[in-house]
């Protein structure tokens, strides 16, 4: 790799974990908004215009706040929980492909961080090795209801990613492949923008979508932090910035896997007509090739970050509008319903596959 490449591709990477942490970050005000606005309230209108300092007044406070070990506890281990939480989250981020190419002067490359042939296997093996945090946390804490929100957690995890990961197969069986850029390309065929996956897989993006759901621990999937039950789940025993640290990584969650459904299911950054908006500026306008390339690749990474808060929207609508499952209900929709529809799903796939009407 050239130096002036390797160059271009760490300022990418920079970008996508700068651009991970702002999102999340205001992602603790859009909670607050759009909660006052469900409920009919006002939210967050003091720090700041419109309350938009509100996530900088809330990172002073966990910083500044009395740092708290209990008694009996592993400090070590106290501290890794959520050190593991959040680096994990950061982490699925860096295969996620933001943008198509992009060229200055001789180098084009894509608005990526790291680009591997197994990139979804990628995302489901560092966010599977995520439940550690949790569950090291709740351990550490020496806190018979730490634990069990661990406990919780750990087994709401494994459910549901089994569910997850049959309906991925479906659209890996389509695709053939397990590059996260390979996946979002083949849905860019000039003319064919409707065969989003979302159009050949809609169950699957469903399965896929409540899965979601429970691995990111949002409402109705709230159960390892039930504070009914469980006062504050696994992190009851945290403070300062430690707490802060899980519930940040909870919202790098919801970002990347909003981006994970929109590159698998809507296209990612492609967008309907591009290859006709570039070929009319190309001919038309007089522009060089390239230059419409890098204006339909702009255009790309903002309809991608479009639809990504949109599922962020969604995450947040349902989280105050449904109450939570029992923790029964939980297990028994992930593995009596959402697993064998899975299952369903691939056989359905693979017929079609075999007899030609997906190709």
């Amino acid at each position: 790799m050239e130096l002036p490449t390797l160059g271009w591709q760490s300022i990418v990477i920079f970008v996508v974990f700068a651009v991970s942490l702002l999102i999340a970050t205001y992602c603790t005000y859009a909670e607050r908004v759009i909660a006052a606005f469900l409920q009919d309230r006002v939210g967050p209108d003091r720090a700041g215009p419109y309350g938009l300092a509100q996530p900088l007044a809330d990172a002073v406070k966990m910083f500044t706040k009395e740092e708290f070990f209990p008694g009996g506890a592993n400090k070590a281990l106290f501290v890794f929980g959520p050190c593991l939480a959040m680096i994990t989250a950061l982490m699925s981020s860096a295969v996620i492909p933001f943008g198509n190419n992009i060229s200055f002067g001789n180098n084009a490359f894509f608005l990526q961080g790291i680009e591997v042939n197994i990139g979804m296997l990628w995302v489901f093996g560092v966010v599977s090795l995520g439940v550690y945090g949790v569950m090291i946390g709740g351990w550490a804490s020496n806190n018979k209801f730490s634990l069990l929100g661990a406990i919780r957690a750990a087994s709401q995890n494994i459910s549901y990613e089994l569910a997850m990961g049959l309906s991925l197969i479906a659209v890996l069986m389509i695709s053939g492949t397990l590059s996260l850029r390979e996946i979002t390309l083949q849905q860019s065929a000039p003319g064919e923008w409707a065969m989003w996956n979302i159009v050949r897989q809609p169950l699957g993006f469903i399965i896929f979508l409540v899965c979601a759901f429970a691995e990111t621990n949002r409402t109705p999937f709230d159960l390892p932090e039930c504070e009914t039950e469980l006062v504050g789940g696994y992190h009851t025993e945290y403070s300062s910035m430690k707490l802060g640290l899980y519930l940040f990584s909870e919202y790098v969650n919801i970002f990347v896997v909003s981006a994970v459904m929109s590159v698998l299911y809507f296209g990612g950054f492609n967008f309907p007509f591009q290859y006709e908006l570039r070929d009319w500026l190309a001919s038309s306008q007089g522009w060089e090739l390239a230059s419409a390339q890098n204006l339909i690749t702009a255009l790309g990474t903002l309809g991608l970050f479009a639809k990504i808060f949109a599922f962020i929207f969604f995450f947040m609508w349902i989280r105050w509008t449904l109450p939570r499952f029992r923790y029964d209900q939980l297990m028994r929709l992930g593995w009596t319903i959402l697993i064998p529809l899975a299952v369903i799903n691939i056989l359905i796939t693979g017929g079609l596959i075999t007899f030609g009407v997906i190709k």
